[in-house]
C-alpha cells in the first residue's frame, strides 16, 4: 500500500510517497493528488520543512526505495555526502569501488527518487559547475546556496 502528501516549499510543490516501510519518493511537482498520508511522510514532511527552514542538516526518515543494486550503491554513496558540501561524479565512482563508472554513477544519481533526502543536488561536474539535476539546475543550485548559507 502506498501512502502520499504534498508539501509546499520555496522551489515548488513537493509530492512524497512511502510505503508502511518507509519513503519512497521525493519529487517535485505540479500535480497535486489527494493526500493520504502516513507516519513515514509526516515525518518526512517535518523534517523537509525544518531542513528548508535551515533547522535540519541530517535526515532521519526510513527510506524504501526501488532500484537496482548498483543505484542503490550510489544512493547510499551519496547519502555521505556532508551538508553545504560537494563532490564530482567521480568521487562518488571512486568511494563505490569503481572508479570508470563515472557515466553510470551520474545515470544513478540522476534516477535517485528521494530528492533532498538523498542529496544528489550534492554532486558537481568535475570541473566545478553545476551539470544536470532532475529537479532543474535552478533548484540546484538554490539548495547548494541554502546549505553553504547556513
Amino acid at each position: 500500500m502506498h501512502f502520499h502528501d504534498t508539501l509546499e516549499t520555496p522551489l515548488g510543490q513537493i509530492l512524497l510517497a512511502a510505503t508502511a516501510q518507509g519513503l519512497s519518493s521525493v519529487v517535485f511537482t505540479e500535480r497535486v493528488p489527494d493526500g493520504r498520508p502516513n507516519t513515514i511522510t509526516d515525518r518526512a514532511k517535518r523534517q523537509l520543512r525544518a531542513y528548508f527552514d535551515g533547522d535540519v542538516r541530517d535526515f532521519s526518515v526510513p527510506l524504501d526505495v526501488a532500484g537496482t543494486a548498483f543505484q542503490k550503491q550510489v544512493w547510499r554513496a551519496l547519502a555521505t555526502i556532508e551538508y553545504g558540501r560537494t563532490c564530482a561524479y567521480r568521487d562518488i565512482a571512486e568511494q563505490i569501488g569503481n572508479p570508470k563508472a563515472v557515466r553510470a554513477v551520474g545515470l544513478a544519481n540522476g534516477k535517485n527518487p528521494v530528492a533532498i533526502i538523498v542529496p544528489c543536488h550534492r554532486v558537481i561536474g568535475a570541473d566545478g559547475s553545476l551539470t544536470g539535476y532532475a529537479s532543474g539546475v535552478d533548484r540546484k543550485a538554490w539548495l547548494l546556496k541554502h546549505e553553504q548559507a547556513q
